[in-house]
């Protein structure tokens, strides 16, 4: 698949880190660094335009290093790039850490995951088939 980028920084575009990898990293596109305190969020950018093909999504998910680590991780996860937004695509990323948190530039900040979209009809109806787990909503399977 192809997807058509401007790219306005001077870091590389997104790549995948490994062969196996479904993500790719996307860089911090900063003129200056951004402290980060605990349970603040902030809006990064990337400097990167996208056009995304229709029937497609890009999906901006966390870094599970960041995660773990340090309690960096996106707000609206995973935030949702739809084909016809033609912006500059910004992470928020939002600190759940007990330290504050540099975010410095050309930092490996997300990933964005390519995702292919369905489209559905509504049906209106007025009953739904019963399943075996039926209602049965949070925590029904116990612990």
């Amino acid at each position: 698949m192809e997807i058509k980028v401007i790219n306005t920084s001077n870091h590389p575009l997104p790549k995948y880190q490994t062969v196996g990898s479904s993500g790719l990293d996307v860089f911090a596109f900063l003129d200056n660094s951004i402290e980060l305190k605990p349970l603040e969020r902030v809006l990064v950018p990337t400097g990167l335009f996208l056009e995304i093909p229709e029937g497609f999504e890009i999906q901006i998910r966390p870094r599970s290093g960041l995660a773990l680590k340090h309690g960096i991780t996106l707000l609206n996860t995973p935030a949702t790039i739809d084909s016809d937004y033609r912006g500059e695509i910004k992470v928020l990323l939002i600190n759940l850490g007990q330290e504050n948190f540099i975010i410095e530039n050309g930092m490996r900040i997300a990933q964005f995951v390519v995702s292919k979209i369905e489209k559905i009809q509504w049906i209106e109806t007025s009953k739904i088939e019963i399943t075996e787990r039926n209602q049965n909503g949070f925590g029904h399977t116990g612990k």
